[in-house]
């Protein structure tokens, strides 16, 4: 195991890691921006290094500064978390190359499957159903012509992209022109690559996700799949395990998610998002070679630690764990408290956090970087916390959350709070009718 490793994140995510990394007994090192100074991360690490001012590309997505900040302070391994770094096969690369151990899979599995262009085309080799689509657009040309083939609506992606950055739903040649030129600079501002790839749109769908372990060696096995569907603008608001779907069909889909891991030796945590249409049909969407923000409500129906696993992969000890091994019990949710106004378009909120006071109890998980007096930032996402809650059924879980939800108190900036309560009080969610359009269809948003 490490002795010591550096968190190249922020947040919620940044304090997940630490609090896995102390329970093994290995140090950790945290980098922050200016911006984070007094965050409960850097107040909490073993070590904290100052990588550079609030602006992301100047901290966060600094490479040189980060690399410097591991190798002074003799971290063996770097942790990405999720966003920023996480992602960027040129980043794992460069760690490899100044001994550092990049605590998630190959930059050639990352270049493989990390975009989405190239996750179709890993897709197709694996027999793995995908939504009709293209590869990378050169210019808005090719982007009209693939548009008069598949046929509108279509769906603008930034291929590097993830957290529904990079999207645009395009539905006439004369949005396409001006679409196209947003999607690549969207892309180009939050990922480094411009590059666009064109799928079908489809206008109602769940969006499931198969969350997997490999150890690089073709050992993979899934953790159950997760439903996403509660969205807003593309990006996840209620994240739920296991879904709702068919036995049958849930098979289907964590085979081919396993099937598709397995196709590049993959190695760490990874997981694969699939769409499902109202016929039961499932297509691959992409795989997001990270651990994802929502792995809580995974962690907790299968009682494993996948910070942990995360570890004792890259630090050479292997995956375990057989398929039969992984039990799943209960239901869990997730609800992630964002300082948004969801009365106003969920525009950010940030400011001050004048007093906090978070849900407990039984089956009860709360991660979260913020505490009373702390002052979220406006340069970064709007995340304050998650809130997970875990029960027998999902009648229960559901009842849980609503209780979970109303006892939670943040004052200061408005939070999503309030939507989720209304949610949990849903018919339609309630028995498990949940798409990606909900908030439009079935809550008047």
């Amino acid at each position: 195991m490490f002795k010591k490793i550096l968190i190249a994140n922020r947040g919620e995510i940044a304090l997940r890691v630490i609090r896995t990394a102390r329970e093994l007994g290995v140090k950790t090192v945290v980098v922050y921006s200016t911006a984070d100074e007094k965050s409960l991360p850097v107040l909490l690490a073993d070590e904290s290094v100052c990588v550079g001012p609030p602006a992301s590309n100047q901290s966060y997505l600094n490479i040189p500064n980060i690399l410097s900040a591991a190798l002074m302070t003799g971290a063996e391994g770097i942790h990405p978390g999720y966003g920023f770094m996480a992602e960027n096969p040129d980043f794992a690369e460069m760690c490899r190359e100044h001994g550092i151990v990049f605590i998630g899979p190959t930059p050639e599995s990352m270049r493989a499957l990390g975009s989405k262009a190239g996750g179709r085309e890993i897709a197709a080799a694996s027999n793995v159903p995908v939504v009709p689509g293209t590869g990378v657009l050169e210019d808005v040309d090719a982007a009209l012509l693939a548009a008069k083939q598949i046929g509108y609506p279509v769906l603008l992606k930034a291929s590097a992209g993830g957290g529904g950055r990079g999207q645009k739903v395009i539905r006439t040649q004369e949005e396409l022109a001006k679409g196209f030129a947003q999607a690549q600079e969207e892309a180009r501002l939050y990922f480094g690559d411009p590059a666009i790839i064109m799928e079908k749109f489809l206008e109602e769908f769940r969006h499931v996700e198969v969350q997997v372990m490999g150890d690089g060696q073709g050992h993979v096995i899934h953790i159950g799949e997760r439903d996403c569907s509660i969205q807003r603008r593309n990006q996840k608001l209620i994240e739920e395990a296991p879904s709702t779907l068919p036995d049958s069909l849930r098979q289907e889909i964590l085979d081919a998610g396993v099937r598709l891991a397995k196709h590049v030796n993959y190695a760490g945590a990874g997981t694969l998002e699939f769409i499902v249409d109202r016929d039961g049909n499932y297509y691959f969407m992409e795989m997001n070679t990270r651990i994802q923000v929502e792995h809580c409500v995974s962690e907790m129906i299968s009682g494993l630690d996948f910070v942990k696993m995360q570890l004792e992969i890259a630090s050479g000890h292997g995956l375990s764990l057989q398929q039969e091994d992984v039990q799943l019990h209960g239901h869990a949710i997730e609800c992630r408290l964002n300082a948004e106004d969801p009365d106003k378009d969920f525009r950010p909120a940030a400011g001050k956090i004048n007093d906090v006071h978070f849900a407990g109890g039984p089956g009860v998980r709360v991660d979260s970087h913020c505490y009373a007096g702390y002052v979220i930032p406006p340069h970064y996402d709007s995340l304050i916390g998650k809130l997970i809650v875990h029960h027998d059924t999902r009648e229960q879980a559901i009842g849980r959350m609503k209780r979970a939800l109303e006892e939670t108190v943040i004052q200061g900036p408005k939070t999503t709070i309030p939507l989720y309560v209304k949610i949990m009080d849903n018919p339609f969610y309630k028995r498990g009718a949940v798409m990606t359009n909900f908030l439009k269809t079935r809550m008047d948003m």
